[in-house]
Order: structure tokens, then sequence, then C-alpha cells
């Protein structure tokens, strides 16, 4: 009986489906078989070996079931008929009526054909036929990704018709002809032809899916990327901007992976004359990049230019209101950090002058931290050199040198205490630096010691399953008065930001330009309780008093007084369907809050609410700013979901900075979205705008998406 042979057959059945001609080279005759049926018969007479009842074929990973298998010798045809199901190793699983292959396994044919692929769409044809080992053509077939979305009668959601289907293995495509799109069993689209990479390709160069929209800035547009799979390492996508109102905008993206890192670039350009009435080129450069020298170290560049300010706002693209361009090489030990770098910074805003924006050019830092030694105290060190340029204005040099020795204590009761001594050294060549008396320059130096002892004494208790803290806190600061003479400028945040975050710091200026001298006592009260299913609740608050009458802090910072105003912080978050976060400065006389912030989320997935409002009082920077952000998100169903939000100014020449509203639906083959929004912001040639935005997205063909602004 030669029953074995007809194995390598009947396992090439995949070669109908998956349209690989090597998948054949995979079949050893050599893998052990194991065949299982009702019933085996052969016929000498005819060369028919037969199986019946339940058959099952296995060689290695690959599985046929079937009701009956023939093999006729003489013709080398086998043939597989009732509940036909073929589980190739590599996922996929083809069901057939029947199958019949012939002429060494390079043409077949099957009826009542279906395949789930390995991502999970799924494939149906009234027949299939295998030509030259490397062709399968469907006929009458429909393809659709959907599992869970059903649309009427059972049917798919959406799914894809044609009149033929042609799966070509050398060219690795998918080619469908004369398709017709479904949506809910209505025809929303018809095509002669449609191509697509088969699906196990992984990156194919070809065009994407557009996008269409219309715009009172650029009117009627359309964005077609190609993709261009330059090589498995590297690929490039253009998508040229092309409208009716303007010359195209040239735009693409770079990428590239290395054995040590990885590029990105994406760059633009154009002529417009939205900038005083007047043609000229506009473009934006955004490039990253980050490599590994070795274990220990490794190099980054991003550079990040645009033409002139309002460019990347206008044409879509991903903005800030500084263009941060950064060149550095750091490096990791065990207990040390270092880092060599350059910066150059692009203002995008209205009052930005960049010849008074500073270049830092080069800037080095370097920390280390060392054992503990048998008392458990610590040195460190901390040195920066820092070189910053203005084409207009102050320019300096500074070189800075701050070793420290640090040790903590805890005693038989709990308590901790904690002693940290620093000697900050700066050395500074400074030029045109604007003093009360003039311009300065010239060389400085500055020595300023300062300690610091804290305590603390964490008193725990513990209920059930839940723990509760209540941890005081004090500390006391000691440096010498003064310490920031007007000859050493301040290049650091003109800004003081003062909350809990930073009351027990030594110095509560930012950066290392400005020292806070004078001697201080801090206080303050930490208290949480925690529950034994995750949910906390935590506050801390605290207060500082200076010896001192004087103080290098501006008026509305909170520290301009010797006893500063309370800060403090609560944080509540019970359970998933509830989180508050509260911070806020209260002044410390009439306990009116000065600084407040609130965020907060409350609610489960059929409504939830999002709210985020902040108040500062004035400063002598800053203007007085209050302003929220509330949100409503609802989960209908587990496909439908709906938003509304808007963002409003609450100062008294306020108002409403915008509002919107949402539809989405989600499911596991297509994405729907309707956006609406409304933005009364205005920036020179940006005007405020009204859109409305329609995105349809199809797993596996791509996305429709439409906008009227």
């Amino acid at each position: 009986m030669r029953l074995i042979g007809m194995i390598p057959a009947l396992l090439a059945l995949t070669l109908l489906v998956t349209g690989t001609a090597a998948f054949a080279q995979d079949i050893d005759p050599d893998t052990p078989v194991l065949l299982s049926a009702d019933e085996l018969s052969f016929d000498e007479d005819l060369g028919l070996a037969t199986a019946r009842g339940n058959v099952e074929i296995v060689q290695g990973e690959r599985v046929l079931n079937a009701d009956a298998v023939t093999y006729n010798q003489r013709d080398n045809i086998v043939t597989a008929s009732g509940n036909v199901v073929l589980l190739e190793p590599t996922g996929e699983v083809l069901f057939a009526e029947f199958a019949e292959l012939t002429d060494d396994m390079r043409e077949g044919f099957l009826r009542g054909f279906r395949m789930l692929l390995i991502d999970d769409t799924r494939l149906a044809a009234v027949s299939a036929q295998r030509r030259g080992g490397v062709e399968t053509e469907l006929t009458r077939a429909a393809y659709s990704p959907c599992i869970n979305c059903e649309g009427l009668d059972g049917e798919p959601l959406w799914q894809v018709k044609a009149r033929r289907i042609v799966h070509d293995a050398e060219g690795q495509k998918v080619v469908y002809r004369d398709a017709t799109v479904e949506f809910l069993g209505v025809p929303i689209a018809y095509t002669p032809y449609l191509s697509h990479p088969d699906p196990s390709v992984k990156r194919k160069s070809g065009f994407l899916t557009p996008t269409f929209g219309a715009s009172t800035l650029l009117g009627s547009s359309v964005q077609v990327p190609y993709f261009w799979a330059i090589n498995t390492d590297k690929d490039l996508t253009l998508d040229p901007i092309l409208s009716n109102d303007n010359l195209p905008v040239l735009t693409g993206r770079y990428r590239q992976r290395f054995a040590n890192g990885e590029h990105y670039t994406r760059i633009s350009g154009t002529r417009d004359d939205a900038v005083n009435d007047q043609q000229r080129f506009r473009g934006h450069i955004d490039s990253e990049s980050r490599f590994s020298i070795n274990e220990l170290w490794r190099w980054g560049l991003d550079v990040k230019l645009a033409s002139d300010d309002t460019y990347q706002q206008r044409y879509g693209f991903k903005s800030s209101d500084t263009l941060t361009n950064h060149l550095f090489a750091e490096g990791f030990g065990s207990r040390s950090y270092a880092v060599g770098e350059a910066y150059y910074f692009q203002g995008l805003q209205q009052d930005d002058e960049q010849d008074e924006i500073p270049v830092v050019a080069p800037r080095f830092n370097y920390s280390h931290v060392s054992e503990p030694n048998s008392f458990g105290g610590m040195t460190t060190m901390d040195a920066n050199f820092q070189a910053l340029t203005r084409e207009r204005g102050a320019s300096s040099q500074r070189i800075s040198i701050t070793p420290g020795w640090e040790v903590a204590h805890t005693d038989s009761i709990g308590s901790i205490t904690s002693f940290r001594t620093t000697l900050q050294s700066d050395l500074y060549n400074t030029h045109e630096v604007a003093t009360t008396g003039g311009n300065s320059q010239g060389v400085y130096g500055r020595v300023f010691p300062q300690a610091t002892v804290s305590w603390r004494y964490p008193w725990v208790r513990r209920i059930g399953s839940s723990s509760q803290i209540l941890e005081p806190l004090t500390a006391l600061v000691l440096a010498p008065n003064g310490g920031n003479p007007s000859n050493i400028p301040n290049e650091d945040s003109q800004s003081t930001e003062f909350d809990e975050t930073n009351l027990f710091s030594a110095n509560r200026f930012s950066g290392s330009d400005r020292v806070e001298g004078g001697q201080r006592v801090v206080y303050g009260l930490r208290t949480g309780f925690y529950g034994g299913s995750g949910g906390a609740t935590t506050l801390i608050v605290g207060q500082s008093y200076r010896f001192r009458k004087s103080s290098p802090f501006d008026n509305g910072s909170g520290l301009e007084d010797q006893l500063s105003d309370i800060v403090a912080s609560l944080q509540i978050s019970p359970g998933r369907f509830f989180d508050l976060l509260y911070k806020t400065r209260f002044d410390k006389d009439s306990l009116r809050s000065r600084r407040t912030e609130i965020s907060t989320t409350a609610g489960p997935r059929a409504l939830k609410l999002d709210l985020n409002y902040v108040f500062f009082d004035r400063t002598l920077e800053f203007a007085d700013r209050e302003e929220v952000t509330v949100g409503l998100t609802s989960d209908i169903t587990d496909q439908w979901s709906a938003r509304i939000d808007t963002r409003r100014d609450l100062t008294s020449n306020g108002g409403t900075l915008s509002y919107g509203a949402s539809l989405f639906y989600e499911c596991d083959c297509m994405n729907f979205e309707l956006k609406y929004n409304r933005n009364f912001t205005r920036d020179r040639d940006i005007l405020p705008t009204e859109s409305l935005t329609f995105r349809l997205i199809f797993k596996s063909l791509g996305q429709v998406s439409s906008a009227v602004l």
C-alpha cells in the first residue's frame, strides 16, 4: 500500500491559498506521519488509496481533516471531500467542501472555499484554482476582517466582493477585479481594479490612503501619501499637500534603523503670500537621531527649525512655542552621570526676539554620589560648565563646582534625622550684563556654603487591610546672607514656582545662577490613608520662615516675606471611578488662594467627567491667569462613545477659547470618528476656525476622511 505517498500532496493544498511556491520545499517526506480514520482501503486494480470517516493526517505542525481522502497513484491526483479543514503551521486555517491537486502539486482546484488568515481576516469564494505553482485565482470571492462586528442578517459589517481575486506569489500581491465595497449589505464603492500586498508582506512600496479636506486657510485640499520601502532598514514617505488656493506643500518623512540607533526626519516646503502678502518660501525640518556608542554612552541630535513662526500651525504640522535644537552625548555610570551638549532655540511667539534668545554651546554637567561609608555618609560632586551667547544682549561663561556630604540616622523611636552640606563655587566671565548701574562685564566669582538639617517622624497605624500614616517634617537651612551680586546674570527661569514639591529644597530658585541665602526653618505635615484594595488619600501641607527680613524673591512669589505662603497638595483616589488632585498656595495673612490647580476625573465609563482648572495670581512677570477645561465622555455601548468639551478663560477679558463634540465607533474591523471643533484663538495669519472632521478607517484597507473648516 502506498498510502504514505499521498501525504505531501495533501499538505501541498496549502499552496492554493498561501501562494508561496517555497512551501512545497518545506515538506519533508522523512517527517513522521500520523494517520487516523474510521476506514482505510486500497484498490490495486484502480490504484486508489482511500481513507473514510473522521480522517486526520498530521505531519509536524500541519493537520488535515476531512470526511474522505483519496489518492490516485496512476494519475497522481489527490482529492479530499466533506468538511475539509487544513491547519497550516503559520496559523492560517483553510476550509473547503472539495479539494483536488494535480500535476506535481502545481495545479489544483477547490470548491466551497473559505480561509481564516493569521490576522483574523477572512476570505471566501465559490471556487479557487491554482496555476503554475505561483498563482491562485478565486472566483466570486469576498473578503472581510469583521469577526464580532455584524451588520444585517448576520453578514459582516463591511466586506469586499469581487468577480475575481488573483494572488500572485512571486509579486507578493493580491489583485481584485470588478471589486465592490459593501457596508451593511449596501454597495458604497466600486473599482474595476484594486491591489494590495499579501498578508506575508510587512512593508511594500505603494500609494497609501489619501486624505481630503477643505478649510478657510487652504481651500479644498488632498494629500496622497506614497510609501517607498527602500530597504529592510529604511523607508521614505512622500505626502505632498495639494490645494486649490495655494501652491503645493512638498513634504516627506524618512526613517532608518541602524544596529546601534535610529534616525527620523520630516521636512516640508512651499511658497505662499500669507505673511505680508508677499510670495516667499516657507518650510520646516523636524529631525531626531539616537545612537548608542557603547553600554555606557550614547549620543543624539534633534534638529527642529521653521522658516517663520506660524508656518507649522498653518499647515497642520506638530509644533510648540519654542523649537529646541539639541546635540548631546551622555554617559551613565553606576553612581555617576555625565553629559556634554549644545542648544539652539527658535522662538515662535509674537514677542520673541530671535537675536536675544541665547545659544548654549558648549554645556557640560557631571554628577557623582559615592558609596556609603561605615557610618552611612556619602560624598557628592556636581560640576558644570556653560557658555551662553546672544547676538544682542548679555553673554556669559560659567564654571560651577559643588562638592557635598550627607548622612542620615534613624534612632530607636523611628525618627529620621538627615544632614547635608554643600559648597557651591562659581566663576563667571560676563559681557553686557544689565545691572542697576548699567551694563557690566568682567570676571566674577562666588563661594556659597550651605547646610541643611532635616527631621521627620513617620507614625503608621494598621486598620484591618488598610493603613494610615502621619508624618511631621521639619528642616533648618543655614547659609550666608545674600549670595546674588548684580554682576552675576540670571539665565535660569525668571519665574519662581513655590509649591509642595520644592518646599524643603535647599534652593527654591530654578537652576544655579540664583542661590537662596540666609537662615530659615521649614515645617510641614504629610498624612495618608491607604486602602487594602488600592485606593489612597494623601495630604501634604507646609510653610517656611526666614529669619532675615530682606528677601531675594520677587513680590507675588509667595516667598517675598519672612513668613511664606502656605502650600498644600491633596490627592484623593478611592477607586477607579474617582481621582482628584488639588494643589494650592494660600496667602499667609488672609488665607486667600493665590494659586490653585485642580485636576479630576469622576464617573464610570458610561458617563465620565474630566475637569482641569488653573488659577495664578498676578506676579511681576505674568498677569492673572484663570482657565478651566471641562470634558464629558460617555461609552454608550462597547462600540459607540461620545464626548463634548470646552475650554474657557475666566479672567475679566477672557471668554470661550474653544469647544467641541465628538462621536466615535470602534470595533474589530472598522473605526469611525465624527468631530466638531470651534477654536477662537488668533495668531497673526492663523485665524479663528470652525471644523467638522469625518474619518472612517477600514481594517487592512485604510481610511476615508474629510474635513470642512
